[in-house]
C-alpha cells in the first residue's frame, strides 16, 4: 500500500483504532517489579506475535502520518513497529539505536528513564535527514525521556518529526508533557 492510500474517513480511522486498542488490551502481558522493583513492565510481545493484532497496530500507526518521508523506530521494539509501518507506507526506516551500537559519526542524546539513564543515537552521515518528515514510533510512553530524546536527534539532524505514536501510554508518569509540538498518538492509555 502506498503512503497516499492511508488517508481515510473518520469512521474508518475510528474502526482501525478500536481494533488496535482491543488487540493491545487483550494480548499485553503485565509483569510487576521488572526490570527493577517498583516498575510494572508491559510485555507487548504477544501483540506483535498475533497477525491480526500486529497488523491493526501497524495500520493505526501508518495513518498518523501518511505523508512521512521516513519512519523511525526506537530501540528495540520500535524497530519491529518502524519496519512494519515503513512497509505499509512505502517509505524507508531509520533505527534509533542505544548508545554504542552505531559506528561514528553519530548524533547522540542522553535522557533519563523511570529507572535510570541512557543515550540514543542516529547516524550523522549516510542517510540524508535534512528537511525529511519523520514519523517517530516507540512501544511505550512512560516518563517521556526516550521519545523526546529521539525527536531531538532528528531535529539536530535537520529533520522534522511530523508525528509520533506509541502502543501504550502510561499517563500517570506524565511523559506526554515532555514531547514536542508534534501530534502524539497512543493506542492504549493507562
Amino acid at each position: 500500500m502506498s503512503k497516499h492510500e492511508m488517508v481515510d474517513t473518520a469512521e474508518v480511522a475510528g474502526e482501525r483504532t478500536v481494533r488496535a486498542n482491543a488487540a493491545v488490551e487483550r494480548l499485553t502481558r503485565w509483569h510487576d517489579d521488572f526490570p527493577t522493583p517498583g516498575v510494572r513492565f508491559a510485555d507487548l510481545t504477544p501483540v506483535f506475535a498475533d497477525a491480526e493484532g500486529f497488523r491493526a497496530v501497524l495500520d493505526c500507526f501508518a495513518a498518523c502520518a501518511p505523508d512521512a518521508d521516513l519512519v523511525a523506530g526506537v530501540d528495540a521494539r520500535g524497530f519491529l513497529l518502524g519496519a512494519g509501518v515503513a512497509a505499509v507506507l512505502g517509505t524507508g526506516v531509520v533505527a534509533v539505536r542505544k548508545a554504542g551500537k552505531l559506528p561514528p559519526p553519530v548524533h547522540s542524546r542522553s535522557y533519563t528513564l523511570e529507572y535510570g539513564s541512557a543515550a540514543l543515537e542516529i547516524p550523522a552521515d549516510g542517510i540524508e535527514l535534512q528537511g525529511r518528515k519523520i514519523l517517530l514510533l516507540d512501544d511505550v510512553l512512560a516518563t517521556g525521556g526516550t521519545l523526546s530524546a529521539a525527536a531531538e536527534l532528528f531535529r539536530t539532524a535537520g529533520a522534522e518529526v511530523v508525528a509520533a505514536a506509541v502502543v501504550l501510554e502510561l499517563e500517570f508518569l506524565g511523559g506526554r508533557a515532555k514531547q514536542g509540538d508534534y501530534p502524539l498518538t497512543s493506542i492504549v492509555q493507562r
